[in-house]
């Protein structure tokens, strides 16, 4: 294991380093042999540019080298603008992924200045008649002001940190009553999800549940599935409320249940289309990183959460890791952005980030600590 590891981390890194000598504008998918920048028209177009920095913090803190450091440093400042920006809900996915990573794994806190700001400027979607973070915005045609979605539960942590860092519990208050919104929402009795919930946001009444990624309204997209169990076991590393931890568990269970034999999912858990549709890499880095969150706030189960996430691992790089690439490429191959789009059998960044930090997880616990551990052991209701 750890000789497959360690060769699957030394080409993550390598990949890493041919792309930053290439890339001129923030990473999406990659396929036919070239990186797409996805379309920023919209604000919420810059979802995906935190990971791109969170490949190069962690290849740096794995390395050592300098170039990628300043590589990391430049990207990363690129993202500052965005730290008021009222267009997106993932300031998580971006700040965390830049300047809080950048922050703990260099030990220069006036990082930590534009995450804040951005957990601040994330707060601002908080509808507290639904108690429910906004997804998305207006775009002229579709009114989503009581829309949020299952992705929100990946942008939870930098609210939490950020009440961390400042004390003020604001933050951390209003990612908790969202986190107890979602459990009610969007996960479904068996443990599985719903990826949208509509509300109304003047009553704030949930009105239904839609799937916008997934195969159909009460289906389960495999990916939206893994932001929840990561998302979820993470609320209960900050918070110790034990619905977290049984929501956590049983998201586990649903994923464990619904896998294929090389563990490596389907676009969508409940495709009639099985085994004859899409795969979906990025949905098992994912999974492999929520697991190992839930192994690390569930000592009872954590050698069955590690071991799944061990063998998920394994399967990946066996199976998924592109090896033999000359020039700029993806980390993984076959990853769905979306497939009601025609949008799959690609690499994407937020795959590649994911594994990477898997890799993490599993070589250097060391340095997944000091990038995502919590400042103090919990929050908890009242302290």
């Amino acid at each position: 294991m750890t000789a497959n590891f360690q060769a699957a981390l030394q080409k993550s890194i390598e990949t890493t380093r041919r792309n930053l000598g290439a890339l001129e504008e923030f990473p999406e998918s990659f396929k036919h042999g070239e990186w797409k920048a996805i379309e920023k028209e919209r604000a919420a177009g810059h979802w995906v540019d935190g990971f791109w920095t969170g490949l190069l913090w962690l290849a740096y803190a794995h390395s050592g080298d300098a170039l990628l450091r300043s590589g990391a440093e430049h990207w990363t400042n690129k993202l500052a603008h965005l730290k008021t920006s009222a267009g997106t809900h993932d300031l998580g996915f971006i700040f965390y992924l830049s300047h809080v990573i950048a922050g703990r794994l260099t030990g220069d806190a006036t990082w930590y200045d534009n995450g804040l700001e951005a957990a601040f400027t994330l707060i601002q979607r908080f509808n507290p008649r639904g108690e429910y973070l906004q997804a998305w915005d207006d775009d002229g045609i579709r009114k989503w002001a009581g829309r949020t979605n299952i992705d929100l539960m990946m942008n939870l942590a930098l609210l939490y940190w950020a009440s961390d860092i400042t004390g003020d519990r604001r933050p951390a208050d209003i990612a908790t009553r969202h986190a107890r919104t979602s459990r009610v929402a969007l996960v479904r009795g068996d443990g599985s999800t719903a990826h949208v919930a509509d509300f109304n946001p003047q009553s704030g009444l949930l009105i239904r549940r839609e799937q916008y990624q997934g195969y159909s309204h009460d289906s389960c997209w495999s990916r939206g599935q893994a932001w929840a169990l990561y998302g979820f076991a993470t609320c209960y590393r900050y918070t110790a409320i034990p619905a977290f931890l049984t929501t956590a568990q049983a998201l586990a269970d649903y994923t464990i249940g619904h896998l294929p034999a090389d563990l490596v999912p389907f676009w969508d858990y409940n495709s009639p289309h099985i085994p004859d549709t899409y795969r979906d890499s990025s949905a098992a880095a994912v999974t492999v990183c929520g697991l190992v969150e839930l192994a690390a706030v569930d000592g009872e189960n954590a050698s069955r959460w590690l071991g799944l996430a061990e063998r998920m691992l394994i399967s990946l790089c066996e199976h998924f890791l592109i090896m033999d690439a000359a020039g700029p490429s993806s980390i993984l191959r076959n990853g769905a952005r979306s497939v009601p789009a025609n949008l799959m059998e690609h690499g994407l960044i937020y795959g590649d980030y994911y594994f990477l930090e898997a890799l993490t997880a599993f070589t250097r616990p060391d340095i997944y600590q000091r990038a995502f551990a919590p400042e103090s052991a919990h929050l908890a209701p009242g302290e």
